[in-house]
């Protein structure tokens, strides 16, 4: 999946597409042990996409917290 995809998909579908990338991922890990996993190198991409949807999660909660005004000079 490229970048411009998934900053195109709202912050829960990133959640679910995560977690389903994660297990895919102790699956291929568990493959590979097994010495069953013919193609390594579906273990490194998968490592990628997982970086890319937290980065992009990340981003989005720090621009968040950004966009919400400081109420510390706001007096009661």
């Amino acid at each position: 999946m490229k970048l411009s995809e998934i900053k195109e998909m709202s912050s829960e579908e990133i959640g679910k597409q995560l977690i389903g990338e994660e297990s895919n991922l102790v699956d291929l890990r568990f493959s590979h042990e097994l010495k069953q996993l013919t193609n390594t190198s579906k273990l490194r991409s998968t490592k990628k996409e997982i970086a890319r949807m937290k980065t992009i999660l990340k981003e989005r909660e720090l621009l968040e917290k950004i966009s919400i005004p400081s109420e510390k000079g706001v007096d009661a």
